[in-house]
């Protein structure tokens, strides 16, 4: 756990790297659908990849609150940027944090936290998305191990991911919700496919693909924890600390938004005056700058109930449906520029919904 004064050193660094190095790649991750080596390799060296993560497994081991602090800095910026290590601190991460046994967390969590690993969360089916209950991926168990058939969708990392945590049913008989277990599952493994990059209306530089397991066989131990089936619960579990998350990196999306909007006030001009200096245009730069401070205030929130022990999921639903519809949606009355701008609010058909 780092102390409060080195988290306050990391958020300074991290804002400063963000305006210094990211920002100024924007328009090139945009026209190349790709981040730049050079900040990924940053983002590893400065311990992005785990920050999420226990410290006793090498990552930074911040609490949530700190998570959510760090991921508001990270929305400044091309949401991509963070999707690049947002599956190995998230959804995909905190699967082994979660459920996993020792053996699992020990052969994994150092990997993920470093970045050596990339991890990526095989959940979401063609036909089981918002209601993954009903995922029709099969698990057999056989010769001691468990053979897996199945088709992924829309799974963010896919395309660099060299594991997957993959959900699973391993009861065919059970009811939606149960008897599903979820498999650590190399991106090597015979039998694993990742089909070509999904073309997106936004978000570039951050990948999702299908992912085909076809008679895939892993051994006994890739079963995540003891028990064959208990992954539907820990998915949920996951999706929980993703969804406080995203509302976060939708805060930050919207502080970048409040802030290109009062900067081109500034600079606009009709009429022979500067458009900051009308009324209306002034009440709208209020009303998105409330807007912003309200969700980051519920956001914060959010964390510290969370951070406490309040049940997770009723403290983030409303701030990822706030945070989402504010932030995301670029739903700021500021006015905007009518150029091909960079900024992160360029996020319709993002994929930011994938708590990731």
């Amino acid at each position: 756990m780092v102390t409060a004064t080195e988290f306050d050193q990391l958020l300074d660094l991290l804002r400063d790297f963000i305006r210094r190095e990211v920002m100024p790649a924007e328009a090139g991750i945009d026209e190349s659908d790709e981040i730049p080596a050079r900040l990924i390799a940053q983002a590893k060296e400065m311990g992005l990849y785990g920050y999420a993560l226990p410290s006793e497994y090498g990552g930074l081991g911040l609490s949530v609150e700190q998570q959510v602090r760090v991921t508001i800095e990270l929305g400044y910026t091309s949401p991509a940027f963070r999707s690049l290590f947002g599956t190995n601190n998230g959804i995909a991460g905190q699967v082994l944090v979660l459920a996993g046994t020792d053996q699992q967390r020990k052969q994994w969590l150092p990997r993920l936290a470093s970045g050596e690993v990339v991890a990526s969360f095989a959940l979401t089916e063609p036909d089981a998305g918002s209601d993954p209950s009903r995922l029709t991926t099969s698990a057999t168990p056989e010769d001691g191990g468990w053979i897996i058939d199945g088709l992924k969708r829309y799974i963010t990392n896919a395309p660099a991911a060299d594991v997957f945590m993959v959900f699973a049913r391993t009861d065919p008989q059970a009811p939606p919700g149960k008897g599903i277990g979820v498999f650590v599952v190399p991106a090597g493994a015979s039998g694993v496919a990742v089909a070509a990059k999904d073309h997106k209306m936004g978000q570039a530089g951050a990948w999702t693909a299908d992912v085909a397991f076809t008679s895939v066989r892993v051994p006994a131990d890739a079963l995540v924890g003891e028990a064959a089936q208990a992954g539907y619960a820990t998915a949920m579990r996951s999706l929980a600390h993703g969804r406080l998350i995203i509302a976060a990196l939708c805060v930050g999306v919207a502080a970048r938004l409040v802030d290109e909007s009062v900067s081109y006030a500034k600079e606009r001009s009709q009429g022979g005056h500067v458009i900051g200096e009308y009324q209306l245009v002034q009440a709208m730069l209020a009303d998105s700058q409330t807007e912003y401070l309200a969700a980051r205030a519920l956001v914060l929130d959010a964390a510290v109930s969370r951070s406490t022990a309040a049940p997770g999921i009723s403290a983030a639903s409303p701030s990822r449906g706030c945070t989402a519809t504010y932030g995301c949606s670029g739903s700021t009355k500021a006015p905007a520029r009518s150029s091909n701008s960079s900024s992160p609010g360029r996020c319709s058909g993002s994929g930011l919904g994938s708590a990731d």
